[in-house]
């Protein structure tokens, strides 16, 4: 086990608590877009930098809800309006999204 602290939760890295306390504190916002055509698209925002790895998550989230997506500006943007869907997703993530 190694001696590295994590400097949020105070235990060793090895344990990832800090990892989850960081998701935990972010507040994200969802909303839904119309873009070309009137088509909806579902952007998550309030991402803190560098707290978490927006890539990874896009990948996930766009796996589990079956939508293209992108990452863009410190946001995620999923194609189709998934409003309740993505909540569920980002909270069983760890993250708190605002009503």
């Amino acid at each position: 086990m190694s001696n590295d602290l994590n400097s949020i939760a105070g235990l060793p890295d090895d344990l990832g608590i800090g990892d989850d306390l960081a998701r935990a504190e972010q507040r994200l916002s969802i909303g839904v877009d119309r873009r070309r055509y009137g088509k909806p698209v579902t952007v998550v925002e309030g991402f803190e930098p560098g707290a978490v790895d927006l890539e990874e998550l896009a990948s996930t989230l766009k796996r589990r809800l079956a939508v293209g997506g992108t990452v863009t500006e410190g946001r995620i943007e999923l194609q189709g309006a998934h409003d309740d869907r993505l909540r569920a997703a980002l909270e069983a993530e760890g993250f708190s999204v605002d009503a």
